[in-house]
């Protein structure tokens, strides 16, 4: 006998849970907002997804793979030769963003900053993606020839502190701080790597 097929798509309903989760955060994302937001029945939910931190789990490793991936991306192209382009480009990208009305952050820097870490299953999905991003600006700065200069440890310092600015950028575009906020910090990664 052949079970009935689900009646939704899977990927879509991805989706709608992470709005949902973007929106109102892990803790705060009752069961019936993701039901509403996924158009799923309560049954159909928990077939697919077991529990709304299974939910979650599964929408931080989406969110991973659409957008830290981009950012990984763009901060290892050697296309572009020059390291501290592509560091700078990524920064004035997320400016960018938020300049043009996109205030919802970072899902995975959101859930950095939240309560939700003390889930040792959470925080590990959580660290994959940042230390994933911390090492893409590791080769970043290995593309510039002033910091290839420097012992690895000092490069890891500074990919530390890149890492830091971009978690607290991504953040601080939920806060609704004004522009000049974000453009001074913009220009302070600017410094940094001068």
């Amino acid at each position: 006998m052949m079970g009935r097929p689900r009646e939704f798509e899977k990927e879509e309903a991805i989706e709608k849970a992470m709005g949902v989760f973007w929106k109102h955060g892990y803790q705060d994302a009752s069961l019936p907002e993701l039901l509403e937001g996924m158009g799923l029945t309560r049954g159909s939910l928990y077939k697919a997804f077991k529990d709304k931190k299974n939910l979650f789990l599964i929408v931080l490793d989406h969110y991973e793979t659409a957008a830290v991936d981009v950012a990984v991306t763009q901060l290892t192209d050697q296309n572009e030769p020059v390291g501290t382009t592509r560091i700078l480009s990524l920064f004035a990208g997320i400016y960018g963003a938020v300049a043009r009305g996109e205030h919802h952050g970072c899902l995975m820097c959101t859930a950095a900053a939240g309560p939700e870490m003390e889930d040792p299953e959470i925080a590990q999905a959580v660290h994959r993606g940042l230390y994933r991003i911390q090492q893409a600006f590791g080769t970043a700065l290995n593309a510039s020839a002033r910091h290839k200069a420097l012992s690895e440890q000092e490069r890891l310092n500074v990919a530390d502190v890149l890492l830091t600015q971009y978690v607290g950028l991504r953040v601080l575009a939920r806060s609704q701080l004004p522009l000049g906020v974000l453009e001074n910090s913009v220009k302070g990664i600017e410094l940094i790597l001068r």
